[in-house]
């Protein structure tokens, strides 16, 4: 059952996070998609830039304990990347965003894991969008697959659990923090 703060948590998270989701989505990858114009370079350029932010935000995550509920270990999405880009992780070690947001709290990491989770939603309609430029992506934008949704809204209900009067300033804050670092390492060349 849906509980008014667990509501009011995810209202914040989406009203208060939306012109950084904005901002991320002007990307070069986004734009492409927009115009009808992605290419596979571009798909790859932008899935090593994912890699390179997974990585070191999944390793903070892994310093945690996590309550079973979480399924934290299914929500580790970075090695998908490695199965769409053989050609690239052949060549050597790709680049890792050196600078993350803050994940030391419980509500940094469930802010960061709000965004990263969102992610998989708006995976799903990349690889629709993708698949109709004929670009072939078999992992990573697929999310959980058809568990996507029910990933989803399992997270959302343990978000609106954990979420507090106290936290809640503390979770939004996170998310928006992790839009921006997302966003500046995917405009850094």
């Amino acid at each position: 059952m849906t509980t008014p703060l667990s509501t009011e948590i995810l209202l914040r998270l989406r009203a208060e996070t939306r012109p950084y989701h904005e901002a991320l989505e002007q990307n070069r990858f986004n734009q492409a998609l927009a115009a009808g114009l992605p290419t596979y370079e571009l798909t790859s350029w932008f899935l090593r830039k994912m890699y390179g932010f997974l990585v070191p935000y999944e390793e903070q995550l892994r310093q945690h304990t996590w309550p079973p509920a979480w399924q934290i270990e299914r929500r580790y999405r970075a090695h998908l990347i490695l199965e769409d880009l053989p050609a690239a992780t052949a060549s050597g070690a790709l680049p890792l965003c050196p600078a993350m947001p803050p994940l030391r709290t419980w509500p940094e990491l469930l802010g960061a894991l709000y965004v990263l989770e969102g992610s998989t939603l708006g995976g799903q309609v990349l690889a629709r969008q993708l698949a109709k430029a004929g670009i072939s992506t078999r992992t990573y934008f697929s999310g959980y697959g058809d568990q996507t949704g029910l990933m989803w809204k399992s997270f959302c209900h343990l978000l609106g659990e954990a979420a507090t009067e106290i936290n809640q300033d503390e979770i939004v804050l996170s998310a928006r923090r992790t839009f921006q670092h997302l966003d500046a390492w995917l405009n850094h060349e």
